[in-house]
């Protein structure tokens, strides 16, 4: 049984509201403020959750409150859609105290984000069926520096159909081929720490999944890339994508072990395809149906990222 396309919320037009949440890591006073001035350039009200400025440690305000801030804005239905303010550390934490029944029962929204977000994709994609974006977040100085990463995410939440298909310059395979399947992934280490819980998906077959990571050496991505190897999570996938690994060391190092771990599975693998902790990160939707090139650098979406 093949990875299914996921529901996908409705694009955004100008006038929404947008909440901003924090579930992971604080962002520090006057972080939000040139991010924020992005999304009202765009038309956008960014409606800043209670938790989000708030600092607990090396949290942005106790799990609960991380947790009901961000139930509070799926919940409601004057906004549109839901971003991070930043990733950092402590989603996991705090995606079990969501009440994610109560957020079935509502129509779908996008939620943008990265990084530590991972894990909140993933329990949106597992727990609500919804599709959602991979992409940079408003206190991120690389995206308010950016008018190109900018853009691009703006064409994503408002005319996704504009960028269906998405070209890397810097993209080259690490095992060539082409491949159709639904997108997944995010940051390595996220998802080698969900192996186990109730958000580890048991099932990734015809999954084009995407991978990246910061600050881990390659031993360590050796490391977390084995833990899902083992865990059952590279079976049946129809290819992958992998985007930046910044600060993981010489560049050499790392593709040994991305290639050692991922070229003997059979399919089609780019790298360098310029999404992450990266200058530039695009920004790619997960849960939706795409054609992986690994030859030409492309993925080419069947449909847009949202409705």
């Amino acid at each position: 049984m093949s990875l299914a396309p996921l529901r996908r919320p409705r694009r955004l037009v100008p006038g929404d509201r947008i909440a901003v949440v924090s579930p992971a890591s604080p962002f520090p006073e006057g972080g939000l403020d040139a991010g924020r001035a992005v999304l009202r350039g765009w038309g956008l009200e960014p409606v800043v959750m209670p938790s989000a400025t708030a600092t607990t440690g090396f949290l942005a305000g106790h799990d609960e409150a991380r947790a009901a801030d961000f139930a509070a804005a799926w919940l409601d239905p004057s906004i549109a859609a839901v971003i991070a303010s930043r990733g950092g550390y402590g989603s996991q934490r705090m995606i079990d105290r969501v009440d994610w029944e109560a957020l079935r029962a509502v129509e779908p929204k996008a939620f943008i984000g990265f990084s530590d977000m991972t894990a909140v994709h993933e329990a949106v994609a597992l727990e609500l069926g919804t599709a959602s974006v991979h992409g940079p977040m408003p206190t991120w100085t690389r995206f308010t520096g950016s008018a190109g990463m900018q853009e691009e995410l703006r064409l994503q939440l408002f005319a996704p159909e504009r960028v269906q298909r998405i070209e890397s310059p810097t993209a080259a395979p690490l095992r060539g081929g082409t491949a159709t399947g639904v997108t997944f992934g995010g940051t390595l280490t996220l998802l080698a720490a969900g192996a186990g819980t109730v958000h580890h998906r048991r099932d990734v077959a015809g999954g084009l999944l995407l991978l990246e990571d910061i600050g881990e050496e390659p031993y360590r991505i050796d490391r977390a890339l084995t833990q899902l190897r083992r865990a059952g999570y590279f079976a049946g996938l129809a290819g992958i994508v992998l985007g930046s690994w910044a600060d993981c060391g010489p560049y050499e190092a790392v593709r040994a072990v991305l290639r050692d771990q991922l070229a003997g599975l059979g399919v089609p693998v780019v790298e360098e395809f310029g999404f992450g902790h990266c200058a530039g990160s695009r920004t790619i939707p997960l849960g939706v149906k795409a054609t992986l090139d690994a030859d030409a650098g492309t993925l080419h979406f069947a449909v847009p990222a949202l409705a």
